[in-house]
């Protein structure tokens, strides 16, 4: 059997470090997600790939929006967030530090920050790219959210 040589300098020239002081908004925002890209199309030689942060201001709530065809995976990397969908948004689902979600595509939802003193932080990432699309004129029902903090 015959070994294939690996190449060791395989896409070096496609290796990126985006540094923290250096990030930008992402195209793509909606009111009260505010979101940085770490990784996109705009910053790195990446196709079909966004990852970057999303933040929410205590007790701040996103408005109504999907992600198109994008494929959604998230990460509560600080405080508590929920994320409101369905039928007049009415079903919420509770995130805690550490927990992960999945958003499929062309899903409406509204996301938000459950505690009113502390920031929340998202690690966010969407295949293929960080598709926004803000809904208006919504029918969104009135909810007690359970703040904490």
């Amino acid at each position: 059997m015959t070994e294939v040589a690996f190449d060791i300098n395989r896409n070096v020239d496609l290796f990126r470090v985006n540094r923290a002081d250096e990030l930008a908004s992402a195209p793509g925002q909606t009111l009260n997600a505010r979101r940085i890209s770490g990784v996109s199309k705009e910053n790195s030689p990446v196709e079909r790939l966004w990852f970057g942060k999303v933040y929410t201001g205590p007790g701040e709530i996103s408005d109504a929006h999907h992600h198109g065809e994008a494929n959604t995976g998230g990460y509560v990397f600080k405080g508590r967030g929920f994320i409101r969908y369905g039928e007049g948004y009415s079903q919420i689902v509770y995130l805690n530090e550490g927990d992960f979600v999945f958003v499929p595509p062309f899903m409406p939802h509204i996301e938000g920050n459950a505690s009113k003193t502390e920031e929340l932080i998202w690690m966010t990432t969407r295949t293929p790219d960080n598709i926004v699309v803000n809904l208006h004129d919504q029918d969104i029902v009135d909810l007690e959210i359970d703040y904490r903090s």
